[in-house]
């Protein structure tokens, strides 16, 4: 089976770690992997068995065309995961719609459309890696940089900042195949304290009120998915809630878990089989 790895040619692509070490992994489970940049006008993706999207991080840049361009490969070869999630979960609205507890979010339509809290983080509603993203406990800063984004024609979001990303973390549970494989307590991006390879994930049991929400979660996406990463926050109240669903380009964090890139490889052939 060949597969094409999809990603990009832009140098955010160089901080996608876990290429190799999932090439390996199909490689061991029968499968070619190969590279191959989104934007290449020159691929014929229905050379490929499939389309695994896996680190095309600029496609925060050209959303649209993204989209366009995971409809147009759908159409000629399997696109894991299919268009139609990586449509929806390319909009963080995505999180007015699923049904399960989130995070408090605010849907401004102006500087001035702002709740009371005591600390903000406003982000564009299309944004991947806190691009774009503020932490402030200053309302008019808030207000400003909001108005900056709808002046660009932006959906925005603002949320509160949740004190307890600091102490227990934000935890990510990763699935490959609609399976749990591993969860790891991810580095916070928003405590100014600089991220480096030994605090940027550590590997964490989940609790059972965090696995059934997990579970809850994907069971509201209709869709079969090769890979899902759940990220969840607790409010001070002790609740767990979603603050992002990453259905479309996550890394994985492949080296927490020794079992995990084979565990992603089995996922992906038995996908291929079906």
């Amino acid at each position: 089976m060949k597969v094409a790895y999809v990603t990009t040619d832009h140098p955010l692509a160089r901080q996608d770690d876990e290429r190799e070490i999932a090439l390996a992994a199909w490689l061991g489970a029968g499968i070619e992997g190969a590279p191959v940049n989104w934007r290449d006008p020159d691929v014929d993706w229905s050379d490929f068995d499939a389309a695994v999207v896996r680190s095309p991080w600029d496609y925060i840049l050209y959303r649209d065309e993204f989209v366009a361009w995971a409809h147009r490969v759908a159409s000629v070869t399997r696109l894991l995961n299919p268009a139609p999630v990586i449509e929806w979960n390319t909009d963080k609205t995505y999180l007015r719609t699923l049904g399960v507890p989130t995070i408090p979010t605010h849907w401004p339509e102006s500087g001035t459309d702002l709740p009371e809290w005591d600390e903000y983080v406003v982000k564009p509603a299309v944004s991947a890696g806190a691009r774009d993203t503020i932490r402030t406990t200053d309302r008019e800063t808030a207000a400003g940089h909001t108005a900056k984004l709808l002046g660009e024609g932006r959906t925005v979001m603002v949320q509160p900042y949740v004190p307890s990303v600091e102490q227990e973390g934000e935890l990510s549970l990763l699935y490959f195949g609609g399976r749990f494989s591993h969860a790891v307590r991810r580095h916070p991006m928003l405590t100014g304290v600089a991220e480096t390879a030994e605090n940027r994930a550590t590997l964490r049991d989940p609790d059972d009120d965090q696995f059934a929400l997990a579970e809850r979660i994907l069971a509201a996406v209709p869709h079969d998915l090769l890979y899902a990463r759940v990220d969840l926050v607790r409010m001070p109240d002790g609740e767990p809630v979603l603050i992002e669903l990453e259905l479309t380009e996550p890394y994985l964090f492949l080296r927490s878990e020794l079992a995990a890139p084979d565990l992603f490889a089995e996922a992906l052939a038995e996908m291929l089989k079906g």
